[in-house]
């Protein structure tokens, strides 16, 4: 992989990580075009999904704060129950990737018939949010975490977009745009830096060139950052159904490159 490449796919994962457009579908997308090959460069891939952690651990940081200091007042507060809330959230995924793994990977392997399939999917779910009405509700309790925790799940789907599943999911039962956009952009920590850690544990990352992964990690980065930014805006007014334009076309590329 060039400096060049690692900077073009660092921007993709960083941008659609969090725009409702699927990174996994993307990044398979990309690889065909430009004739890369990640399956074997774990290095780079763990770098840019930190590096877009740490963009949102930017833009949330004092939500975070808050959090974990209301946290470890270890004290039954609005903090503890909502680190709770995102800790439920992260067992769908969890199961899933345990239970499924080599299946799952199975699908990363070019299968751009699934990842066209799966971005038509995202485009009906993005669709069906300029039906929804905004409302005062309740907040996000334990039962809606679960639930979103399982859009979550269902997002391990090259083409099914994460951020496009949860916060779809969350508005569909009824919930704040501004609290569903936090929540899913927070409960995504977890699972990714979990993720992470056992890639390194069990992987084999030495022979992995350290000029695309630094080139990588700064793209996703600092892309990660402006797209995370940006989608806060986007589904405050309710604009994401825009995206379900964009992710019909695209699922019909794939469907046309496979």
């Amino acid at each position: 992989m060039t400096i060049f490449q690692a900077i073009i796919i660092g921007i993709i994962q960083g941008l659609t990580e969090f725009l409702p457009v699927s990174s996994s579908g993307h990044i398979e997308l990309s690889k065909a075009i430009l004739g890369v090959n990640l399956d074997h460069n774990l290095g780079f891939s763990i770098a840019v999904h930190v590096a877009t952690v740490l963009s949102t651990l930017l833009v949330f940081r004092k939500d975070i704060i808050d959090l974990l200091t209301g946290f470890f007042n270890f004290k039954l507060n609005y903090q503890t129950h909502y680190v709770f809330k995102l800790l439920i959230s992260a067992i769908p995924v969890g199961i899933v990737g345990v239970l499924f793994k080599d299946q799952i990977e199975s699908l990363f392997e070019g299968n751009l018939v699934v990842v066209g399939a799966m971005l038509l999917v995202t485009a009906m779910l993005l669709a069906l949010t300029r039906l929804i009405k905004p409302k005062a509700t309740k907040p996000i309790g334990y039962i809606d975490s679960i639930i979103i925790g399982i859009a979550q799940a269902a997002a391990v789907m090259p083409g099914l977009s994460r951020s496009g599943a949860t916060i779809s999911t969350g508005l569909l039962i009824g919930k704040n745009r501004d609290e569903v956009a936090r929540f899913s952009f927070l409960m995504v920590i977890i699972p990714v830096l979990g993720a992470a850690f056992l890639d390194i544990v069990k992987g084999d990352i030495s022979k992995v060139l350290t000029a695309p992964i630094i080139a990588g990690f700064i793209a996703a980065f600092i892309s990660g950052f402006l797209a995370c930014s940006f989608m806060l805006r986007i589904v405050r007014k309710g604009n994401l159904y825009w995206f379900a334009i964009y992710c019909a076309i695209m699922g019909i590329v794939a469907l046309i490159f496979a």
